[in-house]
């Protein structure tokens, strides 16, 4: 193995499920679980003591959603105010629009549902902790089409439009495939680049809208559906 290892909390009500995903995380070699957590509430209470005492925290915590004592929506909101190193990837087994847009919008950095097979979990992992966004394509046009029904121009709206035009025409290609869900190195397969060159381009992206990742990317192109891509 090489490579540095990625580690992980698991955060589920349910005792079975926790053991469940930590031994289909530790079938990966660069993968480690180094805390569980029954609920929101409990996470956060576990990371603090974790900072407090100068241990290493998690590079990315698996978040279920509904949950007893604090759900996984409010516990990532406080968890990404908090933590902002950490990310959060929303495992649930509902897939309603409503839970996925919820946990993106408080943070999340991806949204699976818990039958995903174990490669696509480990491999989902490795690309939250690497700095991409896991949203599935169902989920990506939904956040995108939601609005185009609104008449009215908000001013979430406008600012999304006014920071997009700061963009050159190669950035918002680049901007309007991170949209579409696909990573860096699909992005560098649809485009014939480096996907190195991508990592550098979407950091840039990032930087000039002022944005924390690339699901709040994928936000700022929703509030602003006829923005040129």
């Amino acid at each position: 193995m090489t490579g540095p290892i990625i580690t992980v909390m698991v955060v589920d009500d349910q005792r079975p499920t926790r053991m469940g995903l930590t031994l289909i995380i530790h079938k990966a070699e660069d993968l480690r679980v180094i805390a569980q957590a029954a609920h929101g509430r409990d996470a956060l209470d576990q990371l603090a003591g974790m900072a407090a005492r100068g241990e290493r925290l998690p590079d990315v915590v698996l978040m279920d959603i509904r949950m007893p004592v604090l759900n996984g929506i409010d516990a990532t909101a406080v968890l990404t105010r908090r933590y902002p190193a950490i990310r959060t990837l929303v495992l649930t087994t509902y897939d309603q629009d409503d839970y996925a847009f919820g946990a993106l919008g408080a943070g999340a950095s991806g949204f699976l549902l818990k039958d995903t097979r174990s490669a696509e979990l480990h491999q989902a992992i490795r690309a939250v902790a690497a700095g991409d966004a896991i949203l599935t394509p169902r989920i990506t046009r939904q956040m995108l089409n939601q609005h185009m029904t609104r008449r009215a121009v908000t001013p979430e709206q406008r600012d999304a439009r006014q920071r997009l035009g700061a963009l050159s025409p190669r950035e918002r290609e680049v901007a309007g495939l991170v949209a579409q869900g696909l990573t860096n190195a699909e992005i560098a397969g649809r485009l014939f680049i480096q996907p190195d060159s991508v990592k550098k381009s979407v950091t840039r992206i990032l930087g000039k809208l002022g944005l924390r990742d690339r699901v709040q990317l994928v936000i700022i192109l929703r509030d602003a559906p006829d923005a040129p891509m």
